[in-house]
C-alpha cells in the first residue's frame, strides 16, 4: 500500500529534523518531532484504507498548520 510507505518516509524526515534538533540542543523540539515519528510509523504499519490515509494526512496538516501559526503569531510575538 503506498500510502502507508508515505507515512513511514515521513517518520523517517521527521526522525531527521529531530535529531538535527537534538544535536543542536533544541531539546523541546526535538520532542516533539520524536512523538511525531512515533504516530507516523505506527499509522503507517496499521494498514488503514486509502481513504482513511488520506483523512490522517489532511488532519496532520490542519493541526500542524494551525499550531505552527499559532506559535509563530502569538507566542513569538511581531517583530517592531
Amino acid at each position: 500500500m503506498f500510502l502507508a510507505r508515505m507515512f513511514r518516509v515521513l517518520g523517517f524526515f521527521t526522525l531527521a529534523i529531530g535529531l538535527m534538533a537534538f544535536a543542536g540542543n533544541l531539546i523541546e523540539m526535538a520532542l516533539l518531532f520524536f512523538l511525531q515519528t512515533a504516530f507516523l510509523v505506527l499509522f503507517g504499519y496499521l494498514k488503514f484504507t486509502e481513504r482513511t490515509y488520506i483523512l490522517l494526512f489532511w488532519g496532520y496538516m490542519i493541526v500542524t498548520f494551525t499550531g505552527f501559526s499559532y506559535w509563530t503569531i502569538f507566542q513569538m510575538g511581531l517583530p517592531l
